[in-house]
């Protein structure tokens, strides 16, 4: 079985050093792993929660994607694309939130921490609460789900979330289900061995701190002046220094070969001075970001191209949502009124094709190649499949849209035809169920 990973970023600042090193390196290098299908995509909507600032919006998000693509983000082994570009998200959203407990939400750390906040000040409870604040697990749970992720990187402060969304989608199986698991439980990837880069002054690196180093940023010049400003003790050059007790040795080691590492150990142990060891720090940083940094700023003077890459990743992502989402609708019984058999006295007995369930065909071609399609009950064009050299093949395929309907959208080696939808697809498909 392939593993399905999803990797979301939200949208409010510009990565520095940390990130790269504690996030986006080890997150694409994942991404390169055989049997690991990934998504990675771009968490606009949970932006809003945190920025009201469009400028700022826009520019992260800009800024983000292109991060990510110098840094060696394959977009034809991925799916990448914006939250935003997929329609499907925000309804399945609404239709989590239907069958969420508002007590679930009141246990959700963000908002414990900001009603907390408030009482510790006087304000009332609520206040400055929003919506998007109170039903950010939703949401999240709605981003996981919809692709059917397996495992999700987070840190530990974010574990509480997917255990909601599990709490959720468990609860939307058994509600809507009959049986089947319209929805994979999430598990949470905590991967202890990333590195958690120090800042200049030797807290963890973040934005809260003004500790950070640039990734791309400011160019070069901002990179070496951020580099000169670490903290370090007060020994002369000459003095033996600890390299134990110094962040910039964190730092270097994280970018550094195990040779460097050990060598840069051993100077510092016989007196080494900071302003050189710095200096060796930027060398060796420059090697790995100078490329990208160049691949970032041509990305950045081109934003029609990072368009394309993400239209073309917003495709990918809809292919796999769109399906499941038009199962999700017929589950909950938000269906095509063509798709409904009459109730016996509720009205008269239907004769025409209303009732009637599609057609499916299985032939073979000129070509040698075994094919099937599918008709409406009154010989409107509906699928048409890929060419099989097995006869079973084809017959497979059949059995299973027979019997799971969209759900066997995911990787059907067949189109829909001109005016065709995906959901029209799902509806007339449910008619063998009835």
């Amino acid at each position: 079985m392939t593993l399905r990973v999803l990797t979301g970023i939200t949208t409010t600042g510009t990565p520095h050093l940390g990130n790269y090193a504690g996030a986006i390196r080890p997150a694409i290098a994942a991404s390169r792993q055989p049997g690991a299908e990934s998504f990675f995509f771009l968490a606009d909507y949970h932006a809003l929660i945190k920025c009201d600032d469009p400028a700022r919006i826009q520019r992260s998000r800009l800024e983000i994607a292109a991060t990510w693509l110098a840094a060696g983000l394959d977009t034809t082994r991925v799916t990448f694309y914006r939250q935003s570009d997929i329609p499907e998200i925000p309804e399945l959203n609404w239709l989590l939130t239907c069958v969420t407990g508002k007590g679930l939400m009141n246990r959700a750390h963000a908002y414990k921490a900001a009603t907390d906040a408030n009482e510790a000040t006087g304000e009332e409870t609520d206040a400055g609460v929003t919506m998007g604040l109170f039903c950010y697990p939703v949401l999240m749970a709605a981003d996981i789900l919809m692709f059917k992720a397996h495992k999700v990187p987070v840190g530990r402060d974010q574990i509480q979330h997917i255990e909601m969304a599990r709490d959720i989608a468990q609860r939307f199986n058994h509600l809507f289900g009959q049986g089947r698991e319209l929805f994979v439980l999430p598990e949470a990837a905590i991967e202890d061995s990333v590195a958690t880069l120090p800042g200049l002054d030797g807290r963890k690196m973040s934005k809260s701190y003004d500790n950070t180093i640039p990734l791309f940023e400011g160019g070069a010049r901002a990179l070496k002046a951020a580099v000169a400003r670490i903290v370090t003790d007060s020994r002369l050059p000459g003095e033996p220094k600890d390299p134990d007790a110094s962040h910039l040795v964190t730092l270097f080691d994280a970018f550094a070969t195990p040779a460097e590492g050990e060598a840069f150990r051993a100077d510092l142990r016989g007196g080494l001075g900071w302003g050189e060891a710095k200096q060796r720090f930027l060398e060796v940083l420059e090697r790995d970001i100078a490329p990208m940094r160049e691949r970032y700023d041509a990305l950045m003077r081109k934003p029609e191209a990072i368009e394309d890459i993400l239209q073309e990743g917003a495709r990918k992502a809809r292919a796999t949502a769109a399906p499941l989402l038009a199962q999700l609708r017929e589950a909950v019984g938000l269906r095509r009124f063509d798709a409904i058999a009459v109730t016996a006295g509720t009205a008269p007995a239907a004769t025409g094709s209303a009732t009637q369930a599609p057609v499916f065909k299985q032939y073979r071609e000129a070509d040698g190649q075994f094919y099937f399609k599918l008709s409406s009950a009154d010989g409107r064009l509906l699928l048409q499949s890929e060419g099989f050299a097995q006869g079973r093949e084809a017959g497979q395929w059949v059995a299973r849209l027979k019997n799971e309907g969209a759900a066997a959208f995911a990787g059907l080696p067949a189109r829909f035809a001109d005016g065709v939808s995906a959901e029209d697809v799902a509806a007339e498909l449910a008619r063998f169920a009835q």
